[in-house]
């Protein structure tokens, strides 16, 4: 007789009675295994139920990284969804027997049948289920044709379809059901996504397609697709996207929802029609990605304590500024996701929802039917929140109820399109709204700016530039503290740019007395910016400085991103 499993991860685990018998209450109810329930209650860790299952079953943990022992011989044999159904693969063969690797020991079918398959001998492993479909997806997408493959690979007998006149939309709808180009297209985004690229360009010129990738802020050719194939291309990403293909004079927006390996994408789709014929801008929204922490965004201590003081207040509005692909929506995610609790009410109005957050109320603008920011804040009133998120401040109309809500209870958090943090406060006021509102509602300013990372596989130190740190503002017992500084240099691994990733500087103005008085008098931005600074507000360039003797970044991308 095998043991419990309960019985088992109360010896390995420390798992308590109570917590046991909860768990099996809960089975009761559900048809659910314990091992996973115990897992979604946080009673036990994934890691200690494979041990226990190891225990149960007598069959070893595999510990090792799956792709030391992958050989993709194998992995050819065997069907891709039935592997994903069952979360069972192939690994090496050992004295003439395959190794095999499954989530689940119980699956005894499974495994049989994977024998079947092979032809040979098995030894079962215990392996995470994560890493089990990480290791399916990563060996699809190495198997897979590369766009510039794909174009090579068709024939002119293939194209000739593609080349018809634009002024024949319903032939133009056959030829995009046609395999090449929904493989073409497939690529194109499977491989932005692979490049980590947050936008795709596919831009027609008289003589020549390209299709560019915004990686890190700035855009990369990536390939150039022959150019009688633009109609066909366009074609398909508005069957994708729902929209009309006979329309070619006029822009249209719609929307893309696609799956590539574990990633759930959302597709933003911009089409406009220029001289050449029509161009597409594509934003890439990851459905899937954990939604970042304040800590993780790039504030230092003193501006993490800053913020996490500010979003506890109980009314006002609390603005972040920036240009557009700043990072701004996401500090503010970042900022709901620390104060979202059972005790608060909180609801959104955005134009994207790019994340969804759990516990929190999101409404979608939608201008065709007449839901805007301000209508949807008017509506959000009347559902009783403690906190209220407007994914931008575009008019008068959105400002003036935002404030109102302000200063009748509620804390606001919204979006501008400033340069910096003073001049906030001036743009509200060439909006029309009266200047004792804006002093009265406003109770800080966070300007923010992205910065790239350098790569840590290239990355040079070079000699510490003190008169940098010095105009940046940095005290000057920080600045004897550092040691080097590092620029960019070329490697694969960063697709020769020298930087990966990137991370946010900021400036966080808090509205003091001294603020307000200005504010009252008009002040211009950079009056009101220098009695900030005389309050101890950390510049972007000081922020962006601090950074660079991190080494984190380099001088030169601070000083791109931040005009002072």
């Amino acid at each position: 007789m095998l043991k419990k499993i309960g019985e088992i991860l109360q010896e390995k685990t420390g798992l308590t009675e109570e917590q046991l018998q909860t768990a099996l209450e809960i089975q009761c109810r559900k048809s659910m295994r314990l091992g996973e329930i115990l897992v979604q209650e946080g009673s036990i860790t994934e890691a200690q139920l494979r041990e226990a299952l190891s225990v149960q079953f007598n069959i070893p943990v595999f510990t090792d990284a799956l792709d030391q022992k992958l050989e993709l011989n194998l992995f050819r044999e065997i069907p891709i969804a039935f592997m994903k159904k069952h979360k069972i693969i192939p690994l090496s063969v050992e004295n003439g027997a395959v190794l095999i690797g499954l989530a689940d020991p119980t699956d005894l079918t499974s495994l049989d049948e994977m024998a079947g398959l092979l032809d040979a001998k098995t030894i079962p492993v215990i392996c995470s289920e994560t890493a089990i479909l990480k290791t399916i997806n990563r060996f699809q997408e190495e198997t897979a044709s590369t766009p510039e493959s794909m174009m090579h690979d068709l024939a002119d007998d293939d194209l000739h379809q593609f080349t018809i006149s634009s002024d024949e939309p319903e032939n133009l709808l056959d030829s995009v059901d046609d395999a090449p180009i929904i493989k073409l297209v497939n690529l194109i985004f499977s491989q932005a996504v692979r490049d980590r690229a947050s936008d795709i360009h596919i831009e027609p010129y008289e003589r020549e397609l390209k299709v560019r990738y915004r990686i890190d802020g700035f855009l990369y050719d990536r390939i150039s697709p022959p150019r009688h194939l633009h109609s066909a291309i366009i074609s398909r990403i508005k069957v994708l996207s729902s929209l009309d293909i006979a329309e070619k004079r006029l822009p249209q927006d719609g929307r893309i929802r696609i799956k590539i390996g574990e990633k759930d994408i959302d597709v933003r789709v911009s089409i406009i029609p220029t001289s050449h014929g029509e161009r597409v801008a594509m934003r890439l929204l990851d459905r899937t990605s954990i939604m970042l922490g304040l800590d993780e965004i790039g504030l230092d201590d003193h501006e993490l304590k800053s913020i996490a003081r500010l979003i506890r207040q109980s009314h006002g509005i609390l603005l972040v500024t920036g240009p557009t692909g700043s990072g701004k929506t996401t500090t503010l995610y970042a900022a709901l996701n620390e104060i979202n609790s059972v005790e608060k009410n909180i609801i959104t109005v955005e134009d994207p929802i790019e994340y969804q957050l759990g516990g929190i109320g999101q409404i979608q603008v939608n201008p065709k039917i007449g839901l805007t920011f301000a209508r949807g804040l008017r509506s959000i009133l009347r559902q009783d929140p403690d906190v209220i998120m407007i994914g931008e401040i575009r008019d008068l109309e959105t400002a003036e109820i935002a404030i109102q809500a302000s200063l009748t209870g509620h804390l606001v958090f919204s979006t501008l399109h400033t340069n910096d943090s003073a001049s906030a406060f001036t743009r509200l006021i060439d909006m029309g709204i009266e200047p004792f509102l804006v002093s009265s509602s406003l109770i800080a300013i966070i300007a923010q700016r992205l910065v790239r990372l350098i790569c840590p596989h290239c990355k040079q130190p070079v000699s510490v530039n003190e008169g940098f740190l010095r105009d940046a503002g940095l005290d000057q017992k920080i600045i004897q503290k550092v040691t080097r500084f590092y620029q960019a240099s070329t490697c694969d691994a960063c697709f020769q740019t020298g930087y990966v990733g990137r991370t946010g500087i900021y400036e966080i103005l808090i509205v003091s007395n001294a603020i307000q008085h200005e504010i009252m008098n008009q002040s211009d931005a950079n009056t009101i910016k220098r009695v900030a600074l005389t309050e101890h507000m950390h510049s972007l360039k000081m922020s962006g400085a601090r950074k660079v003797a991190q080494g984190m970044t380099s001088m030169e991308e601070v000083l791109r991103v931040v005009s002072d």
